[in-house]
């Protein structure tokens, strides 16, 4: 362990414990809640207490164990305000990294809102299916789903978009909705795992400290051999020929331009925010001459965008605060020594060996409990980063890893957003949808067998 874990343990190992009971409190809130309303039948359950709501008794949990603390420091005298506390706080809330997070967030939005209004998602649609042969649709609908989860940043928004086409081609053929809605989820999950506007890229590399476009080619290692993988089995799984392919979409393609222009300049490694910014821009100039776009409207659907990102860039804040305040009462610390302890039991190797692991296994865990794979690694960020700087593992490594296992887990809980989503679209229950998700389970499978050989190194 370096000499840095000593800045956020603390001697007491008990104490240390303690600090993490607010994290678990908010845990427990979020799921609880979820399991509860999922008992009551209330659709998208586990979504109907917002997070940033759901984790506000946590804080204040917070604050009255770091006032214990104070007290403990001072031989049961309180000598300290309140506003020492708030002021821990206040300053990680205010972590350049949280804030520069929460502003990528907003010009994501931006983006993906202009993007959609002005017509790019159903040019992509468009140009997808007048490319796709008949016999390969479902290996198309993959395909279509992961450049538009890659442009767009969401899943959400990605199987908003495919899965109308995707029932199209379920009514017009013999193929099973279940394996359908798989490939269109798996496309999605694979897509916004790469993408560079997705909150879940944005919220591993800033907690990481990794760029951009080192953490897309670390991801591709490993999710390229499984999307292969999957386009081969989807290319020869079924017994039914499809000579022709239902379109609802007509569309001008110079309007997706924008889309793939972001992720050319993107691993260029263009500065994200300029990167945003044009891609705004461009999407709103290129609605406005091929299309009936307003451009009077700009501003309206600049700020949608931004209100769409509303919970996320609450809850990055929040999530600082509390990680800040779980870092003066050692509690951090003491949950990388839990972890790194435990790993190491069934790692014959190294350390560097085990920790990855941990972080893969910390953000895949949260995951499950939170249904939320941007939320897991905001949750986890802080515990990653030190168990990497503890083994020196490259911080684009450590994000890829957050990444790779938080999507993998949110891909396959049938009670996240996207299986409630596809059932609901496909008109079949989310277990059928997440059993085939075969591109997580082919990721988790492909990220295992890299990170044993040669010890996952680039």
């Amino acid at each position: 362990m370096t000499n840095d874990l000593s800045i956020l343990s603390s001697n007491n190992d008990k104490g240390s414990a303690i600090a993490l009971l607010p994290l678990a409190f908010f845990v427990a809130i979020f799921l609880g809640t979820g399991i509860a309303l999922h008992l009551q039948g209330v659709a998208y359950a586990f979504y109907q207490l917002p997070a940033p709501v759901a984790i506000i008794p946590a804080i204040i949990l917070a604050l009255m164990l770091d006032r214990t603390r104070q007290r403990q420091a001072n031989n049961g005298l309180l000598v300290a305000p309140l506003e020492t506390s708030l002021n821990s706080f206040i300053e990680g809330m205010g972590n350049n990294k949280v804030i520069t997070m929460c502003l990528i967030y907003l010009l994501a939005g931006a983006f993906s809102s202009v993007a959609k209004i002005t017509g790019g998602v159903d040019a992509v649609v468009a140009l997808g299916l007048d490319l796709i042969p008949g016999q390969l649709v479902v290996a198309g609908l993959f395909i279509i789903s992961a450049i538009i989860a890659t442009a767009m940043g969401t899943s959400m928004g990605t199987i908003g978009a495919v899965a109308p086409i995707a029932v199209g081609v379920v009514s017009a053929t013999d193929i099973d909705p279940a394996f359908l809605a798989g490939a269109v989820v798996g496309g999605a999950i694979f897509g916004d795992n790469l993408s560079f506007i997705s909150d879940t890229t944005i919220a591993a590399t800033k907690t990481q400290g990794a760029e951009l476009k080192d953490k897309f080619k670390e991801n591709l290692r490993f999710a390229l051999p499984a999307a292969i993988i999957c386009l081969v089995i989807y290319s020869f799984a079924l017994d039914s020929q499809v000579t022709e392919l239902p379109s609802q979409v007509d569309s001008n393609w110079i309007l997706a331009l924008p889309y793939f222009l972001i992720i050319v300049l993107a691993i260029l490694g263009v500065n994200v925010f300029a990167v945003l910014l044009l891609g705004t821009v461009l999407s709103a100039l290129s609605g406005a001459v091929f299309a009936d776009y307003e451009l009077a409207n700009l501003g309206k659907d600049i700020y949608a965008g931004f209100s769409a990102m509303q919970e996320i860039f609450l809850l990055g804040l929040l999530i600082g605060g509390l990680s800040q305040l779980m870092k003066v009462q050692g509690g951090l610390g003491f949950l990388v020594r839990k972890i790194e302890s435990f790993t190491q039991r069934f790692a014959s190797e190294t350390n560097k060996y085990a920790n990855k692991f941990a972080i893969g296994g910390l953000a895949f865990i949260t995951n499950l409990a939170v249904a939320n794979n941007t939320v897991s690694i905001i949750v986890t960020g802080d515990t990653a980063k030190q168990l990497a700087e503890d083994a020196k593992i490259s911080p684009k490594q450590s994000a890829s890893l957050l990444d790779i296992f938080s999507c993998i887990a949110q891909g396959i809980v049938p009670y996240g957003a996207q299986a409630l989503l596809a059932a609901a679209s496909f008109g079949i229950s989310p277990v059928e949808v997440v059993t085939n998700v075969w591109y997580c389970f082919i990721l988790a499978l492909v990220t295992i067998v890299l990170l044993f050989w040669k010890n996952g190194e680039s």
